[in-house]
């Protein structure tokens, strides 16, 4: 029998055990999904955690739940990749599992330990995070009493999961102490190493007047070195000092330790993948999804579902000796939360920037494009349910995996 071992059981793991669970034959292939966790997060609703739109229990899921049952799932830490003998070892029981072919899907952690400061006795007191489920609850417990002061919002280094994310608070948390009366308390400062709002410049120019107009501050190019939690001082590697009542960080973003211990990864643990065909470049048995790519786009669920959708009839080619064909073109798009019911949405890829326009789909749009709108946050909600029952499961979506220019506007607004 031949063996698929998928690691990681995230977004991009998840789906994809899904898929080949109902393409590839039970009598030939084995499918196992490993993950050291029992428990599935629907990250993107960390987000609205702190604001108390929504609780835990709209964003936490049974791992075993989610998978297919012709699924093997092993809960436990990998401790060694050895690509040369084509198995893994795990730390439980320091068991091997053989492979045929290895799909790493093993995403991304934070490392808040490494910037200088960021940890310690001000970390979930005037400091904190929502890239996890408990600092996203603890800071949730702290905006609600808190009565004002300079709330900053700083991106350690790129690349993120989700770039959008830290504008989505800032936008929220304008709207949020507007809810409750106190927005002329606060002062709200996106501190990013980035040179503007976001990494694609049209995106950047409409993202950044957005906040410009609601009153958040942006320092580009602001790549912190420490921070001094006694004076609450932000500090960056030129000397620059932001001072803060309210720190929300989005720490360092690594690959798995795995990798690294593996020997398979890059400075940062991401894995060098093909950027169209997302083998992993120095093994031909080996696949990458998701976040533990090294590649130029979004880490986001978005990407993870597109590059799903093209992996798997890429995969069953390739398992009949065919050649893979150089299909992902690096598809993303995301909704962007705006506050006050509202939210804008972005459609881009390797080649093509975001543009404005209207994005299809079939039911439920169009959806307007770089520009917020109230249909925009209905579906960024919607995609919640959409994302637990229609798009963890492998089952079809509306949505073209490769990007298209339908409805886009290529000539600025107006023109097509």
């Amino acid at each position: 029998m031949k063996r698929v071992i998928i690691l990681g059981g995230g977004t991009a793991g998840t789906m994809v055990a899904n898929r080949l669970a109902r393409e590839l034959a039970p009598d030939v292939w084995r499918i196992t999904l490993v993950d050291e966790s029992k428990v599935h997060y629907y990250q993107p609703g960390f987000l609205f955690i702190p604001f108390g739109l929504y609780k835990a229990r709209d964003v936490v899921r049974p791992r075993r739940d989610l998978l297919d049952p012709r699924v093997e799932v092993i809960f436990s830490p990998v401790e060694v990749i050895e690509p040369d003998r084509n198995r893994v070892r795990l730390q439980q029981g320091q068991r091997w599992l053989p492979y045929d072919f290895l799909i790493i899907a093993t995403g991304v952690r934070l490392f808040p330990q490494e910037t200088p400061g960021l940890m310690g006795e001000a970390w979930q007191r005037s400091i904190f995070d929502f890239y996890t489920l408990e600092g996203a609850q603890a800071l949730g417990r702290t905006l609600a009493r808190w009565e004002g002061g300079h709330l900053v919002i700083n991106i350690v280094d790129m690349p993120i999961k989700c770039p959008v994310a830290p504008l989505e608070f800032a936008f929220l948390a304008e709207w949020f102490f507007t809810q409750r009366g106190i927005r002329e308390k606060v002062k709200i400062t996106l501190a990013t190493p980035l040179s503007g709002a976001f990494t694609k410049p049209r995106a950047s120019e409409v993202l950044g007047s957005l906040l410009a107009e609601r009153g958040i501050e942006v320092v580009p190019d602001f790549y912190v070195e420490a921070v001094d939690p006694d004076r609450r001082v932000l500090r960056s590697f030129d000397e620059q000092e932001i001072p803060f009542d309210l720190l929300v960080t989005v720490p360092l973003h690594k690959g798995d330790a795995v990798i690294a211990r593996s020997g398979i990864g890059d400075g940062l643990n991401y894995v060098p993948t093909d950027k169209h065909t997302l083998k992993a470049k120095h093994f031909d048995n080996i696949f990458v999804l998701g976040d533990a790519t090294d590649l130029p786009t979004s880490k986001a669920g978005s990407v993870a579902h597109f590059q799903v959708e093209v992996f798997v009839p890429n995969f069953l080619r390739y398992i009949e000796g065919l050649e893979l064909l150089p299909t992902f073109d690096g598809h993303a798009n995301c909704y962007i939360e705006t506050g006050y019911g509202k939210a804008a949405l972005i459609d881009f890829n390797y080649e093509v920037e975001p543009l404005p326009g209207m994005y299809p789909l079939p039911g439920l749009g169009p959806f307007p494009l770089l520009r917020e709108s109230r249909v925009n946050h209905w579906g960024k909600l919607l995609f919640r349910w959409v994302y637990w029952h229609v798009l963890l499961k492998g089952k079809e979506l509306p949505l073209p995996a490769q990007m298209s220019l339908a409805g886009k506007w290529l000539n600025g607004a107006g023109g097509r």
